[in-house]
This record gives C-alpha cells, structure tokens and sequence, in this order.
C-alpha cells in the first residue's frame, strides 16, 4: 500500500512540474498573442512622388502575420499597406519594430500605433489610439 501511495506520490509531482513549466513560456511573451490586432483611428498620412495625403480622421488596422512576430498595417484613404514589418517586445504591452532608426520607426502599444517610414522615397506616418 505504502508503494502505491509513493508511486502515485511521484506521479503527479512529476505531473505538476509539467503542467507548470509548459504553461509559462509563451504567456509573458505578448508577441506571441493578438492583442496589438485591430484598428486603431487617428492622424494617418502618405506621400510620394505622385500622392500626398493626409488625415485627422484616418485609421490603420493591424493584423498579425502567421509567422510570430511579423505585422501588416492597412491603412484608410487609400494609403498603400506596409506589410511584413518584423517586430520585438519592448516591455509589458509595447512592440518596436526591429531595426528602427530616424527613418522607420513603428511601435505599438495595446492602445496606440505611432509610425514614421520611410522607404523608396515613400513616407508614412501614423499617430492613432483605439
């Protein structure tokens, strides 16, 4: 009886310490989660050789790409998409897009969407909240 007691014991000790270890690992990483998904209104704007425009009343919808850490921005008033932007987490609830400098930057918050890319002699600019 003893044994049996200290086998099922041992059992789900080893059960327990499973359970903890795999529900850790993805949860504190919030690229791995969809809460930067969804529109986010406000300043939106674009130029190039061919258009300028710009907005108070824009928005741009973030979708998450299949890959993890990749995002696509689709903006209102026919502003061409930027897509494929790779990201990191900076932070509880922010992510910044990798390689940012003077010239592209992209950061995302669960709230708010702030963008200025350029790229080929196209600017984008972003300043939108949900």
């Amino acid at each position: 009886m003893q044994k049996t007691i200290k086998a099922l014991g041992i059992f789900m000790l080893v059960l327990f310490t499973a359970i903890s270890f795999s529900s850790c690992s993805s949860e504190d990483d919030v690229t791995k989660d969809d809460v930067f998904a969804g529109v986010y209104k406000g300043s939106v704007s674009y130029k190039d050789a061919d258009k300028n425009i710009s907005t108070t009343e824009g928005s741009v919808f973030v979708t998450k790409v299949v890959s993890g850490t990749k995002y696509n921005f689709a903006f209102s008033n026919d502003i061409p998409a930027l897509n494929g932007i790779d990201f990191e987490q900076k932070g509880a609830n922010t992510i910044i897009m990798v390689g940012s400098n003077a010239t592209a930057y992209v950061r995302v918050e669960n709230n708010q969407v702030k963008i200025l890319y350029t790229k080929d002699g196209k600017t984008w600019t972003a300043d939108c909240k949900r």
